[in-house]
C-alpha cells in the first residue's frame, strides 16, 4: 500500500466526516469496496476495539486500518490524514468565528450541519446494528431472511440493552461484559 495514499484517502474522510468517528463509517465502507486489504466485516471489529478504546473512535478506527494497510507508519499516517483537516478547519474557524459569530448566515450553516451529522451517524449506527446482527452470507445459504440473523449475537445484544436499559452501570463495565462474553463464546 502506497503510505501517502493512505493519508490522502483519510485526509479525504476527515474532511467530509462531519459528526465525529461514526460519521467515517460509510466513507470506510467505500474504502473496503475499492481495496482488497480492507474488507467490510474488518471494519465491523475494528469499531468494536476503537470503541472500547480510550480516545476518539475515528482516530483509533483509522489507525487501525492504516495498521493493517501499511503497518506501524500506515497507522501513523491514517490517523494523521483523519485529524489533519480538523486541525485546519478549528484554527481557521477559530479565527473567523470570533469576528461572524454574532452573523445570522454563520449560525444557518451551523444550523444545517446539526441534522446532517445526525443522519451521517444514524446511518452509520444502523450499519453497525446490521453489521453486527445479520450475516448476508447466512441469508443466501438459507434463502429465508431469518437465516442470516447471527442468533448468539442477538441474544448478546438484548441482553446487553437490557441490562444497561435496567441498571444504568458506566458503560466501561458493559463493554468488558460484551468483550468477555464474546471470547467465552467465540463471537
Amino acid at each position: 500500500m502506497n503510505l501517502f495514499l493512505l493519508y490522502i484517502e483519510f485526509f479525504r474522510i476527515g474532511i467530509f466526516s462531519v459528526g465525529g468517528g461514526l460519521a467515517t463509517l460509510p466513507f470506510l465502507y467505500s474504502m473496503a469496496s475499492r481495496y482488497d486489504w480492507l474488507k467490510s466485516e474488518d471494519i465491523g471489529n475494528f469499531l468494536a476495539i476503537a470503541q472500547s478504546s480510550p480516545g476518539a473512535i475515528g482516530v483509533n478506527t483509522s489507525a487501525q486500518v492504516g495498521y493493517l494497510a501499511g503497518g506501524f507508519p500506515g497507522g501513523i499516517l491514517a490517523a494523521l490524514g483523519l485529524v489533519s483537516p480538523a486541525i485546519v478547519v478549528i484554527v481557521a474557524a477559530a479565527k473567523i468565528l470570533s469576528t461572524f459569530k454574532e452573523n445570522t448566515v454563520v449560525q444557518a450553516v451551523f444550523e444545517g450541519l446539526r441534522p446532517a451529522a445526525a443522519g451521517l451517524i444514524s446511518a452509520a449506527g444502523f450499519g453497525v446494528i446490521v453489521l453486527s446482527l445479520y450475516s448476508k452470507d447466512g441469508f443466501l445459504q438459507t434463502g429465508v431472511w431469518y437465516g442470516g440473523i447471527r442468533w448468539k449475537e442477538m441474544i448478546l445484544f438484548a441482553v446487553i440493552f437490557l441490562l444497561v436499559w435496567k441498571f444504568k452501570k458506566h458503560p466501561i463495565l458493559y463493554i468488558t461484559l460484551a468483550g468477555m462474553t464474546g471470547f467465552i463464546l467465540k463471537l
